[in-house]
């Protein structure tokens, strides 16, 4: 059966902050096909509440922001490239303005939030809603674009690379050409070839059972260049946003860090208020301090959650500042100015991920990636509350800056005789079924044993688990007639795998790296976490 191809200029996968602001700053440059696995609506970006840093206070300071960055980054951090971040917010605060998002402002200028691990106001926000205005703003601009053409429902599964010396391995010689998609309404795969393809598929939240991800973080663009060669980096550093809503009816919403940068409190199940135990900085400690210190609470007490407190603030304050948050509890019967609310940790960001340059390219020609799927080097053993927004907008502008200067150099022309696809029709029904079975068994040992909390012998058991597994889910992969659910299964198992690998590797505890068995952090550990699927489980 013949294949469908499609072409353009660019090739963008992934349709949040970092997609979509690549894709409009791309069509300056040529044609845009953008894939989205799902719709913009399905998108961490479109969940994210908080903001996005920028230094624009007057008591505030690049020093300050990049002080606060490198100090939640656990010494993994490289100061050059927060530098770089930091001293670009304030611009890419006008370029999101000037795209028409509609920032909270007071009189006397934007407002301003303070999240935990900062010493400053410096959160731009929209309200509580941040990312949802972000995507409001972004989605009308890239609708609007001629060059720019959206598919919703498609599902890259892999890229296309012309290994134009015959050989395997990622090399000055290899290129990337483009990506397998799966039409998941039709289940059919065809390809899309472009000069230059742009992952910005976010992250893989969906590892855990208890995430605040949408449906779509499985980790596909990490899994794709892994599969091809691309070297990832410390998967171990998983930060669990601590205040996850614990209700049954809704079971990924944040209560956003800026809750607690207003005043909220945090009281284990008797309402004593913890937090002052853990840290001098109390409820606005790093994340990674306050999940380990909720874990370490819920597990004393033998419950399921712990209290967030902001009934002192006043029903008119919370009602200005929080207002998604306010409505959303009293829709489950909730009135956050007069009860607690319930809250538990839960898988909220990767700080790993493809590792990229300056210009956001990754070691294959023509292969660029940004946000969370991206590793730059900014985040270190910990992300910064609100750090990932700007991120993903200061490496979009940059990776489009270097292709205006050097689009001739780094694109060539695809090849037109892509390999059809080969499809696997064996059908039994039984075996199928077993797809959900294993996604949910996957998710539950991850969250058993490569947790908050690690040690050794859970690290060595996951792995075990994972291998078995792998083998099995592969085999149903390369056997059965492709899904979605099928090919987010397999990434899952490859994140769920490197996840484990990067935590057996590091034999200390750093940021979101807690080992039981190693309490201590190694200066001589200081350094990256690396796998490939060439240089197997190496510190760079």
């Amino acid at each position: 059966m013949n294949m469908d191809v499609v072409e353009s200029d660019f090739l963008v996968i992934g349709g949040g902050i970092a997609g979509l602001s690549f894709a409009l700053k791309a069509a300056e440059l040529g044609t845009v096909n953008l894939i989205l696995k799902d719709e913009f609506r399905h998108s961490s970006t479109q969940w994210a509440q908080g903001g996005i840093n920028a230094v624009l206070g007057r008591d505030d300071s690049f020093s300050s922001h990049i002080e606060d960055t490198l100090k939640c980054g656990y010494g993994l951090c490289e100061e050059p490239v927060v530098r770089e971040v930091v001293e670009r917010g304030p611009e890419i605060i006008d370029e999101l303005i000037g795209y028409g998002v509609d920032f909270t402002r007071t009189e006397s200028g934007l407002s301003l939030h303070r999240e935990g691990g900062h010493q400053h106001n410096r959160v731009v926000h929209a309200k509580d809603a941040t990312g949802a205005a972000i995507m409001a703003a972004l989605v009308t601009r890239a609708k609007d674009e001629p060059r720019i053409t959206i598919h919703p429902n498609h599902m890259a599964v892999d890229l296309i690379m012309d290994h134009q010396t015959g050989g395997k391995s990622i090399n000055e010689n290899t290129r990337c050409v483009g990506a397998y998609v799966l039409r998941t309404d039709t289940r059919r795969v065809c390809a899309f070839v472009s000069g230059i393809t742009y992952l910005a598929t976010g992250g893989i939240g969906k590892v855990y059972p208890y995430t605040s991800n949408p449906r779509t973080a499985t980790g596909d663009g990490i899994a794709m260049a892994y599969r091809a060669g691309i070297e990832v980096v410390n998967m171990e550093f998983i930060q669990f946003h601590p205040t996850l809503l614990y209700n049954y009816e809704v079971t990924t919403f944040l209560i956003s860090e800026a809750v607690r940068g207003e005043g909220g409190i945090l009281r284990d199940l008797e309402g004593r208020a913890f937090m002052q135990e853990y840290s001098d900085q109390k409820d606005l400690a790093p994340r990674d301090v306050v999940a380990r210190a909720i874990d370490s609470e819920i597990k004393k007490c033998g419950g399921n959650h712990v209290w967030l407190d902001v009934t002192h603030l006043g029903r008119d304050h919370i009602i200005n500042h929080f207002p998604n948050i306010y409505n959303k509890l009293m829709s489950v019967g909730v009135d956050i100015s007069e009860s607690y609310i319930p809250v538990v940790p839960a898988a909220h960001y990767l700080c790993g991920g493809l590792r990229v340059d300056a210009h956001g390219r990754t070691a294959c020609r023509g292969l660029f990636a940004g946000g969370e799927c991206s590793y730059t080097g900014l985040h270190g053993a910990n992300r910064l509350a609100s750090n990932s927004l700007l991120e993903a907008a200061v490496y979009a502008r940059a990776s489009f800056e270097y292709l205006a200067a050097n689009l001739d150099r780094e694109a060539g022309k695809p090849p037109t005789d892509i390999a059809p696809w080969v499809y696997h029709d064996y059908s039994d029904a039984y075996e199928e079924s077993l797809v959900s079975p294993l996604w949910r068994e996957v998710r539950q040992f991850m969250w058993n044993y490569v947790g908050i909390v690690r040690t050794d012998k859970r690290l060595a058991r996951a792995m075990r688990r994972i291998q078995f597994l792998r083998e099995e889910i592969e085999s149903s992969y390369w056997n059965f007639h492709i899904s979605q659910d099928l090919v987010e299964l397999r990434n899952i198992s490859i994140m769920a795998e490197l996840i484990i690998r990067s935590a057996s590797m590091r034999k200390e505890s750093r940021g979101l790296h807690h080992n039981v068995d190693h309490p201590e952090t190694d200066p001589a550990l200081a350094q990256e976490t690396s796998i490939s699927l060439l240089k197997h489980g190496l510190f760079r």
